[in-house]
């Protein structure tokens, strides 16, 4: 018998203001047309003024407790995937615990950008897997709204907030392929990419956010290559391949990034979950997001086997493969 971390529960959250393309026309050198064509993004959500990320969080965090029928002190462990705390400390997760009324058990923030739900989830494993806790709660939560430079159009026009949260339990399986939960995890980076993308502020070099910033051209080369490897060797790893996949729920960057790498996986593209359309790139958030999403309208089954992948600043990449 082995021991799975299985998702028994999921739910996400969007701020109430939508922005649609068409808003930064009034600002920007952009146009409805070139935002569509270039990344596939409609429209994304804003959070409020006054509305942070551990608010986003936490509303995430509810609606995955309530989809597992479970409440705050049934957790073990809350991880939060963000590059856009509230403040530098405390983390965001022990805001979330606080917020949900949470009493027991530890929180921890990760930080690995666009790809830091793929890792939170790979940590939340091993927690679960060593035995250090039974039902782990990992978010991913981000507010890129407040890192934009609204000048730059390559940019400002990508990115969204919200939040997403997956319940993860320890259950027992047989140790096959066919086993609920995750079945393997692959994560790579390379520090040597660091100008592609990141923000140019932090506390310890200018005291301040920073904004974003990012080599777009050069990023797109590196993320279809990367993608594409590490989603293959995390099937490689389960003992599975192309064929068996059911669904890529992708980090949701660009829809040219996402049809390039599901073709060199083999994938079609009527098997990959997409939400870009509609958010725009939430960083962290995208994957749980997409996730939740796509099994509240019923694609995403139990028993699907789903593989995620991501890449973020860093670089840092990596994949899941799991079977809801």
């Amino acid at each position: 018998m082995t021991s799975r971390s299985v998702v028994i529960g999921y739910g996400h959250y969007l701020p109430e203001q939508i922005v649609e393309n068409a808003a930064f026309e009034k600002t920007i050198d952009t146009s409805d047309e070139w935002i569509r064509t270039r990344s596939g993004i409609e429209r994304r959500h804003f959070a409020a003024k006054g509305q942070h990320t551990s608010d986003l969080a936490a509303e995430a965090a509810t609606a995955a407790l309530a989809n597992a029928g479970l409440s705050a002190n049934d957790l073990d462990a809350i991880i939060v995937a963000t590059s856009t705390p509230d403040l530098t400390f405390p983390s965001v997760a022990t805001m979330v615990q606080q917020k949900i009324g949470m009493e027991r058990g530890f929180g921890f923030d990760v930080q690995a950008v666009c790809a830091g739900f793929v890792f939170a989830l790979s940590t939340a494993n091993g927690l679960i897997l060593s035995g250090q806790a039974r039902r782990v709660l990992v978010i991913g939560a981000e507010t890129f709204s407040r890192i934009m430079d609204w000048s730059d159009r390559s940019t400002s026009v990508l990115f969204g907030d919200g939040a997403g949260a997956l319940i993860l339990e320890a259950q027992t399986g047989s140790g096959t392929t066919d086993d609920r939960g995750i079945l393997a995890c692959d994560l790579n980076s390379d520090g040597r990419y660091k100008d592609m993308l990141y923000v140019d502020g932090g506390v310890s070099s200018t005291g301040t956010s920073g904004k974003l910033r990012m080599q777009g051209n050069a990023l797109f080369r590196q993320a279809v290559e990367k993608l594409a490897a590490t989603a293959e060797a995390a099937l490689e790893k389960a003992g599975l391949g192309h064929a068996d996949v059911d669904w890529i729920v992708p980090h949701q960057a660009n829809i040219r990034i996402i049809q390039g790498t599901a073709k060199k996986l083999n994938v079609p593209m009527e098997r990959v979950v997409l939400t870009v359309q509609d958010h725009g790139n939430t960083s962290a958030a995208s994957i749980p997001l997409a996730l939740s999403v796509g099994a509240s309208s019923g694609r995403i089954k139990p028993g699907d086997l789903v593989l995620t992948e991501a890449i973020g600043g860093g670089l840092a990449w990596g994949a899941v493969a799991l079977r809801w």
